[in-house]
């Protein structure tokens, strides 16, 4: 598989780098087939319950590599055949936002440097972001003339609302990683000297958590963002039902009563 992307495991926690450093990690073909490949293989290996997203070198993900728009080529939309078809084609790209926000292990954004574009809709498709004092952020579609893509129309608005997602898009201005926390967009700021640290602090608290009942707690969130109070009742307590009759809620129960902190298997 290509070097554009580094997967590896620390216990529970599977690492996710993309690694084009030498242009802030700006998203290629084969950066975003890797990306799609191994997010689906830490979900579907048992051993992985949580997966951290983070880039190498000093840039998280400057999104779209637009120096290879400007030659025509690497934009994700341009190539052979009509609209529908490099739509697609892009639609295929795409998927890798889907699964790190719908996929059944909770994920985490560590935006150690620049998310712009695409990169932030990486970012916000995951659970949780925790960025780099360093961090910086911008969706950049509007100063190339893209209208966006990845789904950060869709999570922007939901983690900010409609009235500050639209002018972030369509102003594009650039804030800092406390101007994200403050309106919502990063869960928390850490200083660099700390932040790796941090992070791994985070994705093992999360990794010893309960793998069913996070998936489970995954699945009513998508689908509450799209369906009623009523229907998203329903599937809370169609959800809840099943983590009860878990080993791992007898236990958890039992650990509780007994003051204890409790040990999950995911059964």
């Amino acid at each position: 598989m290509t070097d554009h992307v580094l997967y590896r495991k620390e216990g529970m926690v599977g690492i996710l780098t993309m690694n084009r450093p030498e242009v802030l990690n700006a998203m290629s073909d084969e950066m975003l087939e890797g990306l799609i490949a191994y997010t689906q293989q830490a979900i579907d290996d048992p051993d992985v319950r949580c997966l951290v997203l983070t880039g190498a070198g000093r840039g998280f993900c400057a999104g779209g590599d637009v120096k290879a728009m400007a030659a025509g080529a690497g934009d994700g939309v341009s190539g052979t055949g009509g609209m529908a078809a490099r739509a697609f084609r892009l639609r295929q790209r795409v998927e890798i936002s889907r699964l790190l926000h719908e996929g059944g292990i909770p994920t985490v954004a560590a935006v150690n440097g620049a998310a712009a574009g695409a990169g932030l809709s990486l970012a916000m498709a995951c659970d949780l972001r925790i960025a780099s004092d360093q961090a910086k952020f911008t969706t950049a579609f509007a100063r190339v003339g893209f209208s966006g893509d990845f789904g950060g129309t869709w999570f922007l608005q939901r983690l900010v609302g409609p009235a500050r997602a639209r002018e972030l898009y369509f102003l594009s201005p650039v804030i800092d990683a406390q101007e994200a926390a403050r309106i919502g967009l990063v869960n928390e700021v850490v200083p660099q000297e700390r932040f790796w640290d941090r992070v791994m602090e985070v994705a093992n608290r999360l990794a010893g958590g309960p793998p069913i009942a996070y998936a489970r707690m995954k699945d009513n969130f998508v689908f509450g963002a799209t369906h009623s109070l009523s229907e998203t009742l329903t599937r809370e307590a169609e959800n809840h039902t099943f983590c009860g009759s878990t080993e791992d809620h007898r236990n958890a129960a039992r650990a509780f009563v007994e003051k204890r902190e409790p040990v999950f298997q995911g059964r």
